[in-house]
């Protein structure tokens, strides 16, 4: 378990190469709680926490994961009612998308 405290200020890239090393060729189930996000990039869900990942750090994240076994996922807690303008939607959305494009045989370009 990584604390968020420990990914504050930096680049998440080390330790997603950290994270394939060690789960090497078995199969991954990804799921993201998009209140891992900071409520300032992603006010609408249940539990907002402050001092979360940046958007920047969860596309970070789910990049990283390119290369490992991917056999599915999902994106957690969204809750549209908590954000009028509609961010956390667009962000979970776009965090969909970027986990569509690491599975296992997608070309990247």
């Amino acid at each position: 378990m990584i604390m968020a405290t420990e990914c504050w200020h930096k680049s998440l890239v080390p330790l997603m190469k950290t994270i394939r090393e060690q789960m090497g060729d078995k199969p991954v189930y990804l799921s993201f709680d998009i209140d891992g996000i900071d409520p300032a990039f992603c006010p609408g869900t249940g539990t907002p926490e402050i001092g979360g990942l940046t958007v920047i750090q969860a596309m970070e994240i789910v990049r990283g994961c390119r290369g490992l076994d991917i056999i599915g996922g999902d994106l957690v807690e969204v809750n549209p009612s908590f954000d009028p303008h509609g961010t956390t939607a667009i962000t979970a959305a776009n965090l969909l998308f970027e986990m569509l494009c690491v599975l296992p045989g997608v070309k990247y370009y």
